[in-house]
This record gives structure tokens, sequence and C-alpha cells, in this order.
């Protein structure tokens, strides 16, 4: 009987380990990158990169190359690329892996808006704010956002931080939702100013949109804009229309929105320096996919004391990678820690591991222009910096 029993042990310690060893072996990721082209060979920029039905995904960089982590799972999926004024591209993930060559070409879609009755621009603009939560995903989920700002001066950055970041959101339709930064990096300050704000810089992303329900000063009724259709293109199949709108009050102030004709779902918001690009989820909703913004401190903000010095050019720019939606709502609980803290002065461990596994985007020209920056200052390279300057 003990014989027994011990062979027994001994098949089930087995047969775990083998059930272990094929786990593993299904969870390891798979890099996908490749470089967006359209028909002239040109990049594509700021493309939307997914798994059909499945809420993998990114966006190209200003380059046109995207990354993208997949798993065992996923090599019969079907890989998506989708962008305003193309054809959706699509293609078997393991196809795409065989390529030689891992570039994607998108072909053009020729929009003919002349045989449609079209509404006024302004009227296009008052169904997307009456269609907003409809078109938005806005039941509870939790974004996964990558990050980054740099803080400059004399036009050269000299304080560069990450954050990852989970983001309780309803969407733009509704007040910003509770943040929980989960991992930080950053360099070495060399600021002359080294100014902290009293919250998260995340707070812009939501408050200079022009959609959502915030009492800041950037907020504006776009209702009371003057509106004009400047161009058309396309999104997965749908007409979109170009509008630009100016402030009645302050003419220099405009804005340029992406509008399909038939959802009136907003897929692209320009303002000054600042850049919104949505993507669709596989609900069909739009949700935010990359952030971009630059902002410069009013001569008023800077200590008397530092007036005269560098610390009068202090400028941040920023930019925001979502990595991953989350809808599962076992999977949304999360703890609120870091909006009310400047994100350069987060007390959390420095995990360099976790940023290697990170499914990060291929350098943009933002990072790569504020590493050669930061690194130029003083010949320190930015990885030295962190492990130097992170606990």
């Amino acid at each position: 009987m003990l014989y027994f029993l011990q062979k027994k042990s001994k098949y089930l310690f087995i047969l775990s380990l083998l059930m272990v060893l094929f786990s593993n072996a299904q969870d390891k990721k798979i890099k996908i990158t490749g470089l967006i082209l359209d028909q002239t060979n040109e990049t594509v920029p700021f493309v939307t990169v997914g798994i059909v039905n499945k809420s993998i995904g990114t966006a190209s960089t200003e380059d046109g190359e995207f990354s993208l982590l997949v798993s065992n799972n996923e090599l019969q999926d079907t890989l998506y690329v989708s962008s305003l004024g193309f054809d959706t591209y699509k293609i078997k993930v393991d196809e795409f892996l065989a390529k030689k060559d891992k570039y994607i070409v998108l072909i053009d879609n020729v929009v003919n808006l002349t045989t449609l009755k079209l509404l006024t621009p302004k009227e296009y603009v008052v169904n997307a704010i009456k269609f907003l939560k409809k078109n938005t995903l806005s039941k509870t989920h939790v974004k996964e956002i990558l990050y980054r700002r740099a803080a400059s001066e004399d036009g050269k950055a000299k304080f560069w931080v990450e954050n990852y970041i989970l983001l309780k959101d309803r969407g733009p339709a509704n007040w910003m939702g509770t943040i929980q930064v989960t991992e930080a990096r950053k360099s070495a300050d060399y600021r002359y100013w080294k100014r902290t704000q009293w919250r998260h810089s995340i707070a812009s992303m939501h408050e200079v949109n022009p959609f959502t329900p915030s009492d800041s000063e950037h907020s504006r009724n776009l209702k009371k804009f003057t509106w004009k259709k400047t161009g058309n293109s396309s999104y997965e199949g749908e007409d979109v229309l170009i509008l630009e709108g100016t402030n009645p009050d302050k003419k220099w102030e405009k804005l340029t929105l992406y509008i399909g004709i038939d959802s009136y779902k907003v897929y692209k918001i320009e303002r000054g320096k600042t850049l919104y690009i949505y993507k669709k989820h596989k609900s069909g909703k739009v949700h935010l996919s990359y952030f971009k913004n630059e902002w410069s401190f009013p001569k008023h903000m800077v200590p008397r004391e530092l007036i005269g010095t560098p610390a009068e050019t202090l400028n941040y720019r920023m930019e925001a990678f979502v990595l991953n939606v989350v809808t599962d709502k076992k999977k949304t609980r999360i703890q609120e820690y870091g909006i009310d803290k400047d994100m350069g002065s987060l007390d959390l461990p420095y995990h360099p591991e976790f940023w290697k596994s990170l499914n990060m985007p291929p350098d943009t020209k933002f990072y790569l222009k504020n590493k050669e920056e930061i690194e130029g200052l003083y010949g320190v390279p930015l990885e030295t910096q962190y492990e130097l300057v992170n606990q």
C-alpha cells in the first residue's frame, strides 16, 4: 500500500510539473514589431494596432513603428491595423511573424462625400457631444497607461519621469476616475527650479479635453465655437469629417475634430500642441489610445527670487500610451495612489525587471529627444541615472 501511494505521489508530482511547464509555455510572451507605411513608402504615425476581438493593442509612434506582446494563444488570431484615411489591414499573427520584412503597407481610402446630404459642421459637433456617452467606453473599466513627462529649461530636458498607471475610468463623458501609480522611475533632476506639482500630471490629460465635464479654464463650450469643414477622411469603413472650430472670444484658439458622419464618434482631437487619438474597443465603442501635450508656466508663477534665471523657461512635455483596457469587473478594483502628488515625487520602489518586461512602445521621437538632451548634460546614460536615483 505504501509503495502504491509513493508511486501515485510521484505520478501526481510529474503531472503537476508538466502542467506548470505547459502553462508557462502558453504564457510566454512573443514580441511583434513592425513598420507601417503608406503607398508612397512614407511612414504613418499614431496608427491603431491590435488583435481582433481582444483588448490587446497599441498605437504606432510618430515614425510608424509599433511593438506588441502576444502569447502562443494569439498566434492564430488576427492582427489588425487601422488609421484615419486608410483601409483597415488584417493578417493572421503567425503569418505576420513569418514575413521576412515586417512592413505593413496601408491602402488609401478614397472618400467621396459629394452624393451625401451632410449636416452643418456645428450639427456634427452637437451630435458628437450628444452621443459621447453612447460612443465611448463609458462603463467602468481600467486603462493601463504608460505616462511620460519631461521638464525642460532653456529648451532642453532637465528631468524625466515615467509612471505606469492604472486608471479606473468611465470615459470622457464623466469626471476622471481613480488612479493608482504602481511603478515609477525617473532621471536625475538637473533643473534650476525643482518645482513640484500638487497633483499628478495625468490630470491635464482629462482637463484639456474639450469633451470632458471639467471646470478647468481650458474647458470650452464647443457649441459656441464657429465651425467649418476643412477636409474628409475615413476610419474602418466610416467616412469622417475634419472640422475646424474657432473660439469667437479668442480667435487664436482653434480646435480640429475628426468626427464620423454616421456614428458621430470622435476619432481624433487636435488643440494646439495637444493631441488625442482614439481607437475602437472590441465592443465597437472608442477609447483613448494616445495623448500628447506641452505647456509652459506663466511668469507670474515663477518665484520672485528666481526671476532672471532658467526657471522662467520651465516647460512640461508629456505623452501617454494606453497599453491595455480591462473591462472585467473582477479586475477593476484598484487602490488610489498618486493623484495628489507630483509624479516625480512618488515614493515607490524601483523594479528594473518590471520595465524590461513591460510592453513598451518603440522609441518615439518624444522619448529619443528627451533622452538625448538629458544624457547630453553630463554624459550619464539614462539607464545609469535610473540605477543611481531610484530606490
